[in-house]
Order: structure tokens, then C-alpha cells, then sequence
């Protein structure tokens, strides 16, 4: 110790030993020994930005090299981090000039990406302007380890039912598409199903004959309300043991595995919602679709590609055959039937319209009065009813749009100028944009304080409905609360469009209320999308019942005529004199307007028209949208020109473009 009282640590006691110097390690670790061949690993890595979009060479360790089989889940160091990735495939040596960074971990050995499915999410970047990483999280489920070490089922020994042709006899050309199938050949075809038919058993007949082929097949259908009915025919059909249910809101397990039984090769048969298109069944013969139309089967989630598309540009790549069945027809089918890509399987006129129960149509006036909401029409029809009656009402909730009673101005948020609506009885007024309650709303016009509600939801006339008919139960379905079915019995339901339930027999009454509502929409797509939950409203009528349509008889015809076909030539060549899709290409683009300025004096393609920006939401000022519109054969150009811009800005770490490509609505 010091003088002054500190430690000298200068130099130790004699009899305290110096510890021994610790040798310097090399910054630098040595390489692993690498794997005896193929020692080189294409990894995509899950970086979840464009400008990177693309595979990175690895080495692959000694160590590895058992596990590390191409399609398998690894862990690779990038910049300078654990991140997940695919390994692509193996080679023997690099283009990279420099020392390849070691694979970090094999996390199974489960070749859970298909050549087939990597080749189909290049694809579907280069049509939607995508990353082949955001493509690949839609395709593949998340790993499931428990369900990767679970048994594999045993195959079903006995042998494939006979096909039923029967359930296709009503539809000449039938006996040709099914041997087609039988045979292993890629047909192709766009089918109209009666409401006399039973449209799981229509689409099962078809996978069965394709089963026969020894060809695979994935089926998808919009909503997951259908797949319990769904599966239970398919098993059916098929014999149990044939087939899985491949879905999004399926629990990690059974989905994942699902998705293990089709990639094994113990089914070959895909059953599911948007999630089944991705599916990788072995011996792809035939994809196909329940109700292409409806706006579930378009993803919400980057690059946005429609599952239609997606199962078509399968069918295109593996020469598998096409089942598009639906009710009503979109636009898009009858192009792919009207360009011979696909033949049309149409029933004859006569039988098509006996099949059908066509609406009387009425605006809801008796000799010249007022219109009623609540037509004699449709209160005679429900009054003189034995069983369920089925009213369809385009919006849910309660008092969904208001006014002023006395001048009729639309009723309005004192904050954000928003519309107000009233989400129950009884409940105060509430802004539908910014959630501001407006206890004391007084109409800034002429100071009334009474208010009427041009837009009534499936609730409020719930309640009318109560008051009118109280010999009849009254239930609702939508919003949160779907019903999969109903008991038959003397009951009212009352649904919003896609939530209708079934019920035994079907029911004695459809009504469809305020059609004149669904049709004023601001969508191109809206005659389409109104009449194809129409005709689907139609089809759950019972044999002999009846059907009233609440609208302007004008408007609808093509429900008249039970002329969906008719309905879908109109809209296509609407849609040519327009140059939207199909026969034109459209993007949108969505950012703040300082990032969209530029972009709008952007050259794209030579005949690129470049409208707007214009404000995406009224709510939200801050986020403008511009749309880029071309033809069709400078679509590939255009996708090839918004990757690079999504590039351009990953790279400089600049704020994201919302991208979409032929977007349902814009």
C-alpha cells in the first residue's frame, strides 16, 4: 500500500503469481471443412427486401451434408444475423469470388419446397410485381415440428369408386371432358351448375375421373364455412383417406399436416381455401374452383395474386387440366372460354331456366304510390310460406347511413365530416370513419334534429320483419355472427350477400331486398359482383319456391332470364371498350404524395397511361393513389418496371410503394 493509502498495483507480492498471458486468438475462424461434393449451397434467403430478392451462394459444411437436401429449411448468416431461407439446390462451385459463408443450421431435413411450387412463385412474382420471399410465406406453412415427426398415414388399399357421369348428365359435351380427365389429358373447361345440382358433387366427379388417371388435383373454394360440406362429400366421392383440407384458419398442426401429406405424396387430392392453390400435390392433373367470381379468392396480402390465376398459370406450367364451376360467370372465365383456352360446358337454354327459380321483380309501388320497403308482394309470398324464408339485405348492421328527415342532407361528423350511422337500437349516433359519437347532432343546414335512414341494415329489418310477421322466427346471419345452416321450419333469415345459410330442402322464399343498393356502388366490377350473389341467393331456393327481387325490373334481367352467361358476354366487352382486365393490364400504386410525384412523370411502358394521383382513402390525406394502365402484351414490362421501383426504394431504405397489380377495385 501507498503512502497514501491506495493499492500498489504496480507490482505483486512474490508471493502472488502472475497470471499467465492468454494467447491471441485468430480474428479470423477457420473454415469448415466442406461437404465431399456439391459443396455449394443456393439458399433463397428470407430477406424481406426487393432489392435482395435473389438466391445467395453458401458452402455447405461437412457436416451438413446429409441433411442439407435441396427444398429443405435452413439458417444462414446475413448481414450479420440468424435469418431463415431455402435451399434451392446444391452445385459444385460458386460464381462468387470470394470465401462463401457456412450454412448455420439445416432446421430440417424435410424437402418442404416443391421444384414445381418454387417455379410457379417465380411466376407469379414476375405477373404481380412480387418477391419470390412473399410468395414463399404464402406457399408454405409454418413448420410444425411435432407434425413433421408424426406417422404418416396408411394409403387406402381399396380401389377408386366408378365415376358417376350421372351428376354431369345435364350438360352436353360431359362424357368427352370426363373421359379427358380419365385419360390424363389436360382439359380445360368453364362449367355453369345448376341450382339443381349439387356443385361438390359436380367438382368431386371431375377430381374422381382425374384419380383415375393417376393425376392429382387441388380444388378451391372462397369461403371456409364451405369446407365441412365440402369434405364430407368429397369423402363420399373419393372413399375416405383420398383427400385433406388444406386452409389458412386451420390450427399450425392440421394444416401443416396437411400440407406434409400432399409434398409425401400420401394424397393427391388438395381440398381448401386460397392457401390450397400453393399445395404441392404430385402429378398435378387438374386444379379447379367453386365460384371464381367472389372477392375472398383475391389475397390480401403481397403481391396479391388471385387464386384463379394463380391455379391457371399452374395448369399452364404442369399441363394439368381446368374446372372453373360457379353458379353465376365472371368476366374472366367467359374470356378464357371466348379465347378457346378453355370450352364452355353450357346447359341447354330450356333446361337451364326450368332449373332455376326466377324472381318476380317489383319497385315496391301499387298503382303509382310511393315504393314500400316491404312490398305486398313480398309480405303476401312470406305470409302464405310453410317453411324458411330467406331475405337477403346488401348491408349489415343497424341504421348503416343517415340523413336529415327535413332537407335530406346527408348526415354528417362535426370532426372529420364523416358519414354518421347508429350501430343498434337505441344506440347513439356514431361517425363510421373516426368512431366520434354525436349525442346532439343537429343538421347544420336547416337545424333539424330528426334523421331517416336510406341504408337500413340486416338488424333494422330484423326488427321490421318482427313486427310483421310474429308468427315467424326471425334470425340473422353476418357481420361476425355467420350461420353455416338452419333447421327448416317457419322461420325468416335474414343475411347479408355470402352469408347465407343453407337449409334442407331449401327455402320456400328468397327475397332479395334493395338490389337498387347493391348495384350503386363506385365499382367497375359491381353488376358482376351483385348479380353473382344474387344467382347464388337464387340457387338455395327449394324445388318449386318462389323468388322476389325488390329493384328496378330493368336492372334486372339477366336474374329474369336466368342468363348469367348472358350477364358475363356484356361484361366482358364492357371491359374490352375500356381496356381493363382482362384485356388490359392495371396497377395501382399507394404512398404519400411526395413519393408518388415522381413516380407519375415516370416513363413505364410506350403505351403506359398514367392517371391520377388521387386521394386512396378520404379519410386519410397523407396516402395518394396513382394507376398505371396498359395493354395487355406490355403487361410482363410493366410488372418487370414496378419491381425495379420496389428495388429502387428497398435499396435506398426509403419508405415502401403499396403495389398491386389488376386489383378487384381501385
Amino acid at each position: 500500500m501507498t503512502d497514501d493509502g491506495q493499492l500498489d498495483l504496480g507490482v505483486l507480492p512474490d508471493s502472488v503469481a502472475a497470471p499467465a498471458p492468454k494467447p491471441v486468438a485468430d480474428a479470423r475462424k477457420a473454415p469448415p471443412e466442406p461437404a465431399p461434393e456439391l459443396s455449394v449451397a443456393r439458399v433463397q434467403v428470407d430477406t424481406g427486401l426487393a432489392h435482395l430478392d435473389r438466391p445467395f451462394d453458401y458452402l455447405v459444411p461437412a457436416t451438413l451434408h446429409e441433411t442439407a437436401v435441396p427444398g429443405c429449411r435452413v439458417k444462414v448468416r446475413f448481414a450479420g444475423r440468424q435469418t431463415d431461407g431455402y435451399l434451392l439446390e446444391r452445385v459444385a462451385a460458386s460464381d462468387h469470388e470470394g470465401v462463401l459463408a457456412p450454412l448455420a443450421k439445416v432446421l430440417s431435413s424435410e424437402p418442404v419446397l416443391a421444384p414445381e411450387v418454387l417455379g410457379l412463385a417465380r411466376s407469379v412474382v414476375d405477373r404481380w410485381a412480387g418477391t419470390v420471399g412473399d410468395v414463399l410465406r404464402l406457399a408454405i406453412p409454418p413448420r410444425h415440428a411435432r407434425a413433421e415427426a408424426a406417422s404418416r398415414p396408411v394409403p387406402p388399399t381399396d380401389d377408386l369408386p366408378q365415376v358417376d357421369a350421372g351428376r354431369w348428365a345435364v350438360v352436353p359435351g360431359a362424357a368427352s371432358y370426363l373421359g379427358a380427365l380419365r385419360d390424363g389429358r389436360p382439359a380445360r373447361a368453364v362449367r355453369s351448375v345448376l341450382p339443381t345440382e349439387d356443385p361438390a358433387h359436380v367438382v368431386a366427379q371431375a377430381v374422381l375421373a382425374t384419380l383415375h388417371a393417376g393425376r392429382g388435383s387441388i380444388v378451391c373454394v372462397p369461403d371456409a364455412a364451405d369446407l365441412a360440406r365440402w369434405d364430407a362429400t368429397f369423402t363420399e366421392v373419393l372413399g375416405p383417406g383420398r383427400h385433406v383440407v388444406l386452409a389458412a384458419g386451420q390450427g399450425p398442426s392440421p394444416r401443416y399436416r396437411a400440407f406434409l401429406g400432399a409434398r409425401r405424396g400420401d394424397v393427391q387430392v388438395v381440398l381448401g381455401t386460397r392457401a390450397a392453390a400453393w399445395a404441392p400435390v404430385h402429378h398435378l392433373g387438374l386444379v379447379a374452383t367453386w365460384d371464381d367470381g367472389d372477392d375472398l379468392f383475391a389475397e390480401p396480402r403481397a403481391p396479391y395474386a388471385h387464386t384463379r390465376e394463380v391455379l391457371l398459370t399452374r395448369a399452364h406450367e404442369q399441363d394439368a387440366g381446368v374446372l372453373l364451376a360457379a353458379h353465376a360467370r365472371s368476366a374472366e372465365a367467359q374470356a378464357l372460354v371466348d379465347s378457346g383456352w378453355c370450352v364452355e360446358l353450357e346447359i341447354d337454354d330450356a333446361v337451364r331456366r326450368s332449373a332455376w327459380t326466377r324472381p318476380v321483380v317489383t319497385d315496391g309501388s301499387t298503382h303509382g304510390s310511393a315504393p314500400a320497403r316491404l312490398p305486398s308482394e313480398v309480405f303476401g309470398a312470406i305470409r302464405e310460406a310453410e317453411g324458411p324464408v330467406l331475405v337477403q339485405v346488401p348491408r349489415r348492421g343497424y341504421r348503416a347511413s343517415l340523413s336529415c328527415q327535413g332537407c335530406r342532407e346527408p348526415a354528417r361528423c362535426s370532426a372529420c365530416a364523416g358519414p354518421l350511422a347508429q350501430l343498434a337500437s337505441k344506440a347513439q349516433l356514431v361517425c363510421r370513419w373516426c368512431a366520434t359519437p354525436a349525442p346532439d347532432w343537429s343538421c347544420p343546414h336547416c337545424g333539424s334534429r330528426r334523421l331517416r335512414a336510406p341504408v337500413v341494415g340486416q338488424l333494422r329489418t330484423a326488427e321490421e320483419y318482427t313486427r310483421a310477421f310474429p308468427d315467424h322466427e326471425v334470425v340473422t346471419s353476418g357481420g361476425e355472427t355467420v350461420l353455416a345452416d338452419v333447421e327448416p321450419g317457419r322461420r325468416i333469415v335474414l343475411a347479408t350477400p355470402g352469408a347465407e345459410p343453407h337449409v334442407a330442402g331449401g327455402y320456400d322464399v328468397v327475397v332479395l331486398m334493395d338490389t337498387w343498393l347493391a348495384l350503386g356502388r363506385d365499382d367497375v366490377r359491381v353488376v358482376e359482383e351483385a348479380h353473382r350473389r344474387w344467382f347464388n341467393a337464387l340457387a338455395l331456393a327449394a324445388p318449386g319456391g318462389r323468388a322476389i327481387a325488390v329493384g328496378d325490373p330493368g336492372a334486372l334481367q339477366a336474374l329474369v332470364r336466368a342468363d348469367p352467361v348472358g350477364l358475363a358476354r356484356r361484361e366482358l366487352e364492357q371491359r374490352r371498350e375500356t381496356h381493363l382486365p382482362p384485356f388490359g393490364r392495371l396497377a395501382t400504386l399507394e404512398a404519400s404524395p411526395d413519393v408518388l410525384g415522381p413516380l407519375a412523370d415516370r416513363t413505364w411502358t410506350p403505351h403506359t397511361e398514367v392517371l391520377g394521383p388521387v386521394p386512396a382513402d378520404p379519410r386519410d390525406p397523407s396516402v395518394v393513389r396513382l394507376v398505371l394502365r396498359a395493354p395487355r402484351s406490355e403487361g410482363p414490362a410493366l410488372s418487370d418496371a414496378l419491381r425495379q421501383v420496389s428495388a429502387e426504394r428497398s435499396a435506398a431504405k426509403a419508405t415502401p410503394v403499396r403495389v398491386q397489380v389488376d386489383p378487384l377495385a381501385f
